[in-house]
């Protein structure tokens, strides 16, 4: 490989561009050690055919710990180049380790007249007009999907001790949470007295939190609304919070009452659902194997067909990242990831069922990151 900045346009002076040097000791790039940046830039240049230009935004925070909507990484065998623009230069130029060079606000067309030769791209991450943008100033691209995502599923010691106090977190909110009234409220007051409560444990949520209740509890990806929870129903709640930039995802059912019989027996499969891949999960297992151990128990039973998703996904710096575990996974899981186990059965216009942990996959089985109870919680 080598580097493709080319002199096509006039260049800012000399004193606007940083040149490589060591990093430090100490907290600098967003608390990431120089051990810990140039592993990864190392890991990464080892896979790389070319130069790989890195446009995602989560990304680049992963790769050098920069934060921006608007910034690019060049990483090449012999440096890497940080490009952003002005709102973002001053954070950029104490980014070390890199080269940073200011680029226009366009950063698409900045870049076009900069490249040339044959770089990489993340594919996933680049628009159709962008890549053709790219293509005609002159840049050979060759697209190279999933590679820094890839390095992101496996965590190291830094990024599990994140998760795990994400999960702490998030267990005394569910603990908290079982304490209040649902019925007679909306869900989306629910939903806001999660907020709450993440704010009040130094936190807060990493995304929109799930309150789907009673006919709503049926949809996988349901969302608060103004419905008010009535009793004898289940409440399905997904939420999880953000502590260092890494997210929690849990997901508890509860019942505002006695259940009918139904529901009951679906929590109960789920329950077994949920046991068994926890059970079967481990390094060196495929996303499609750990998927079937929990699907073939609700196979098993009269509620065949109505577990319609797969069985969970990777989470680190998103809520939603590599691996997954579903029917069609292409994924085998490895020492170090952290995924969601969370069945969930789904019975159209009575109710739903969802149970889900967060779990760390080693070559002896899991760490389990949840420590909630999983009996059905009932609440007033």
């Amino acid at each position: 490989m080598a580097a493709h900045l080319c002199d096509r346009r006039p260049r800012r002076e000399a004193r606007d561009r940083q040149r490589t040097r060591r990093l430090p000791r100490g907290p600098r790039v967003h608390r990431r050690g120089e051990q810990e940046v140039t592993d990864r830039l190392d890991t990464l240049r080892a896979s790389l055919e070319e130069p790989l230009l890195v446009t995602n935004p989560v990304n680049v925070r992963y790769l050098v710990g920069f934060k921006s909507s608007n910034a690019a990484l060049l990483v090449d065998d012999d440096r890497v180049t940080l490009f952003a623009d002005f709102r973002y230069a001053t954070a950029a130029r104490d980014v070390e380790g890199v080269e940073f060079v200011e680029t226009k606000r366009d950063l698409v067309g900045d870049l076009a007249g900069r490249l040339s030769g044959r770089i990489g791209f993340e594919s996933a991450a680049v628009s159709y007009a962008a890549y053709e943008r790219l293509h005609a100033g002159g840049l050979d691209l060759v697209p190279r999907p999933g590679v820094v995502e890839a390095l992101r599923a496996m965590k190291d010691e830094q990024e599990l001790d994140a998760i795990r106090r994400a999960c702490a977190i998030t267990d005394r909110v569910y603990e908290r949470l079982a304490d209040e009234t649902f019925v007679g409220r909306t869900e989306r007051d629910v939903a806001w007295t999660i907020e709450q409560l993440f704010h009040d444990e130094g936190s807060a949520a990493a995304f929109e939190s799930v309150v789907a209740s009673g006919p709503n509890a049926a949809k996988p990806h349901g969302r608060a609304t103004d419905r008010e929870i009535g009793r004898s129903e289940t409440v399905v709640v997904d939420s999880g919070c953000m502590v260092d930039g890494y997210v929690s995802d849990y997901t508890r059912t509860f019942a505002t009452g006695p259940l009918p019989e139904e529901l009951k027996g679906a929590y109960a499969v789920c329950l077994d659902a949920q046991a068994a891949a926890l059970e079967a999960i481990r390094a060196g297992l495929s996303g499609v194997e750990a998927d079937r151990a929990a699907r073939d128990v609700v196979d098993a039973t009269q509620f065949r067909g109505r577990f319609g998703h797969g069985l969970g996904h990777g989470i680190g710096l998103e809520v939603h990242e590599a691996p997954r575990m579903s029917q069609e996974s292409k994924d085998v899981l490895t020492q170090g990831n952290v995924v969601t186990v969370e069945p969930g059965i789904y019975l159209e216009g009575v109710g739903g069922i969802r149970i889900e942990d967060d779990v760390v996959a080693t070559n002896g089985g899991i760490e389990n990151l949840t420590s909630l109870r999983k009996d059905l919680i009932e609440v007033g």
